[in-house]
Order: structure tokens, then sequence, then C-alpha cells
């Protein structure tokens, strides 16, 4: 992981809720810079793509099996929890672009976090997707920032052309209207481990 996210991290005591998306890596991506540091995770500004998933036919416990995952937990702000998912962690440039584009459902109870060093200004796009989505940002705290509901793309249409801006340091990606199901809005924190 990001070293600045690297260590041991819970966020925030009010909830936020994520959706799953893809980050658009297109020519334009340096103007956003969105080139990955180093030691290989994610640079900041970069516009995200869907999550992909070595999910394999089985019970929902498998999707995103290769991937490291993380219980994420949306708390109102009154300290209720509003809903929880496990989510599979993005945090390279690789993770990021694939997102969730290769996946062919995601059950509700599960997501997929983006996982940035900074805030920064980003944009997901719905490249390749199979489902809609609901795309969450959230700031250094874990507060949400932002909701996109992104419908999947069209019969004719590769989802290149859906741009669902914000900004944030962490972007969760849920089941279309997950957010709405559970009453998820701006202001709400989105709760989670991040282990060394």
């Amino acid at each position: 992981m990001h070293e600045d996210v690297s260590r041991r991290r819970l966020l925030g005591a009010a909830g936020a809720v994520t959706v799953a998306g893809c980050l658009d890596t297109s020519d334009s991506r340096g103007t956003n810079d969105s080139k990955g540091t180093d030691d290989g995770t994610a640079g900041d500004g970069a516009e995200t793509t869907a999550s992909a998933a070595n999910e394999s036919d089985d019970a929902a416990p498998t999707v995103h099996a290769d991937y490291e995952t993380t219980a994420v937990r949306v708390v109102g702000t009154d300290g209720d929890e509003l809903g929880k998912v496990t989510a599979a962690i993005a945090d390279t440039d690789d993770l990021q672009y694939l997102g969730l584009s290769d996946t062919d459902e995601l059950p509700p109870d599960r997501g997929m976090l983006f996982v940035y060093g900074s805030v920064a200004d980003r944009s997901f796009v719905m490249r390749e997707m199979d489902f809609g989505i609901d795309i969450v940002y959230a700031d250094a705290d874990g507060t949400i920032t932002g909701i996109h509901h992104a419908p999947a793309p069209g019969p004719d249409e590769n989802g290149n052309d859906q741009h669902y801006p914000g900004r944030g340091q962490y972007v969760l990606e849920v089941t279309y209207e997950w957010t709405s199901d559970h009453g998820v809005s701006e202001g709400d924190v989105l709760e989670f481990d991040l282990e060394e």
C-alpha cells in the first residue's frame, strides 16, 4: 500500500458509501498527473476506471479473491451505522485502471475501495462496465464529499463518455443506488482499517 496509508488507519465517526467505477486513464491522463509513484502506487489527480475482479463462478465470498480486502462501514452524522460492505482494495495504477470493468456482477455486500496518497480532483468513467454502480468520494478523514449514481452503459456504448468527477483521497464503489437504499449522503463518514 502507499506509504501514506500503509499504517493502520480507522477513518471517521460518520459513514460514507462507495460505488464501483472505472478510472479514466485516457490520453488526458498527463494533465491529471495520474502517473504512479516509484513504489508502484497510483499518483494523485488520476481519473479512475471500474475495478476489476478475478471473480470465479462460485459464491459471493470469492468475488475479487486475489485482492486484499477491508470492511468499510458507513456512519451517519448521528453516529449510527448506515451500511457495511467488504471492499477489495485498489491501491496501484493497474488495479485502479482495471477497477470493476472485468467484474460480471457485484453483490450488494461487496464493493471496491480506491486508495490514493492524498486528496485530489479525480474522475471515474464506466469503461466496459456491465452494471451500474454508486461512486462515493471521501476526503482524508473519510468524510463523504460527493456521490454519483452511475448507470450501466447502453447496449452500443463502452462507458468512456460517462464521467463522474469528484474530490477525495478515497473512492468507494458499491452497487447502483446502494447509497440511496441506505440513506447515505455527503457529510457521512467511511470507516475502515488499512494495515501495513
